[in-house]
């Protein structure tokens, strides 16, 4: 069984970044799952930003762009890999 940690919202193609709604805390180095009905990779967390300022973790609650290896859509989502 995987771990929903969020929800894609809005995803900017020209830089990659997907913003994802949190309901799990994610740290950088985690490795995640993208699932949606044209998505399905993984990838480690490699960059995340609140508000344009680089963080290592964030808590559940939390709003942040995360960079992303493919391209993704609202409404795809994010699963813990252990």
């Amino acid at each position: 069984m995987m771990e929903e940690l969020g929800e894609v919202k809005h995803y900017y193609p020209k830089i990659g970044v997907a913003i994802v709604e949190l309901k799990s805390p994610l740290k950088v180095g985690d490795k995640i799952r993208i699932k949606g009905s044209k998505t399905d990779f993984e990838q480690i967390v490699e960059s995340m930003q609140i508000e344009h300022k680089n963080i290592q973790y964030a808590e559940a609650g939390k709003s942040i762009g995360l960079k992303v290896n493919q391209k993704v859509k609202e409404g795809d989502l994010i699963y813990a890999v252990r």
